[in-house]
């Protein structure tokens, strides 16, 4: 037999003044167990309401705060737009002096070797290799990474760029001395060649001999200019050639101006192209003389009208 909790309900009026209540203790196990857990649920309302009007109090400040995420956010947006035009620029920046060199060398004929090749394999510009949309921070970074990685590559390139310019410039300046060493006007503005370069029979012997240079006719006294930048070797009297001038040009090329009346440079003396180096005529008795002018490639005597530009 189930026990019974009894219960006596004392009354101040009423023709019963006490009543009995008997209740089963299972069934007060569970009005306890409902009370105990409406409590607890109330107690929780009471906080999440507590939690909610402090939150509802803190409002305002969490707009701000978010306002200023926001601006924030748009300013970094707009930050990685102006670094990713300023990298697109550098890129064309860095194409174009690529492209710059390639014309300058093809005019030059000055060609670049494989190791100089600069690092331009980067294809499209910066907005085609990056989303600039940021939807959350590891997106951010990623595109923070890409840049990164992209100056980091720019970085290389110009060095290897300017590492190309210099071996360039180096070229430029050994052709530019070459260009000015290199004999290429008429010892004399004017005057006829008389005798040409190769064989020919000599007035003096009657016999076929090899003429090394060529003769040009002109007044004596005629300004004689030197035909290319160089050293002058030798400057004096020739047992065969009479005054002679020998010029060393440099990379192998000599000329040599003979049948002169007067020296002007000496031995020893640094000359330019186009510098009065003699005068013409062996004599200064004769009115019409000529120049013997001959060029040298190694030793070799070279047909001198190959350097008359």
């Amino acid at each position: 037999m189930q026990r019974k909790i009894t219960f006596f309900v004392l009354r101040d009026t009423g023709r019963y003044p006490i009543r009995q209540a008997s209740v089963s203790k299972t069934f007060l196990f569970f009005l306890s167990a409902l009370i105990t857990a409406a409590i607890i649920a109330f107690g929780f309302i009471i906080c999440d309401y507590a939690y909610l009007k402090k939150s509802f109090r803190n409002t305002p400040d969490l707009e701000n705060r978010f306002s200023i995420q926001l601006n924030e956010m748009k300013n970094l947006q707009q930050q990685l737009n102006n670094f990713k035009s300023k990298i697109d620029t550098f890129k064309s920046n860095l194409v174009d002096l690529n492209q710059f060199e390639k014309k300058i060398r093809k005019i030059a004929d000055i060609k670049k070797i494989e190791s100089q090749d600069s690092l331009f394999g980067v294809g499209g510009s910066a907005s085609d290799n990056l989303e600039l949309n940021i939807s959350h921070e590891q997106k951010n970074i990623s595109h923070q990474n890409k840049m990164n990685q992209l100056v980091e590559h720019f970085d290389s390139a110009s060095k290897n760029q300017r590492e190309d310019l210099k071996f360039f410039l180096k070229d430029c300046n050994y052709q530019s001395n070459l260009l000015a060493s290199t004999p290429s006007i008429r010892p004399v503005k004017k005057g006829k060649v008389i005798s040409e370069f190769g064989f020919r029979q000599s007035s003096l012997t009657g016999k076929r001999e090899f003429h090394k240079g060529i003769d040009i006719s002109n007044q004596s006294g005629t300004s004689v200019f030197a035909t290319g930048s160089g050293l002058i070797t030798f400057a004096g009297l020739h047992s065969r050639l009479g005054r002679l001038i020998v010029i060393d040009h440099g990379h192998g090329m000599v000329t040599r101006y003979a049948n002169l009346q007067k020296i002007l440079k000496k031995k020893g003396e640094t000359v330019q192209r186009g510098e009065i180096i003699a005068l013409t005529g062996d004599s200064e008795q004769r009115t019409d003389s000529y120049i013997y002018y001959e060029v040298r490639l190694n030793g070799i005597p070279i047909n001198p009208t190959r350097y008359i530009f």
